[in-house]
């Protein structure tokens, strides 16, 4: 017996953010959701720079143009936060 099984591609439809979240809905249904600390880009930003994004690359990924900040529905799912950049002594 053998098991096929399709890989979906991890598309975004569209998020929201609260003040501790973001989740992404995706095209297949489900949400995933992750803390707003992951991006310390959007946990620094008001509030209307949060809502200021854009879905790129066919859902693939978020852009906060504001910010300079994007995330992937790769990362999100995989567990990924953005890391901080080390200051050089």
């Amino acid at each position: 017996m053998s098991i096929v099984v399709k890989v979906q591609e991890i598309r975004i439809k569209e998020i929201s953010i609260s003040d501790d979240t973001i989740s992404a809905h995706l095209l297949d249904g489900r949400t995933i959701s992750v803390p707003l600390a992951w991006s310390w880009r959007l946990s620094e930003a008001t509030s209307e720079q949060r809502s200021d994004y854009q879905i790129i690359g066919d859902g693939q990924s978020i852009h906060w143009p504001d910010i300079d900040e994007d995330l992937s529905a790769e990362g999100m799912l995989y567990g990924i936060p953005a890391p901080r950049p080390t200051v050089s002594k």
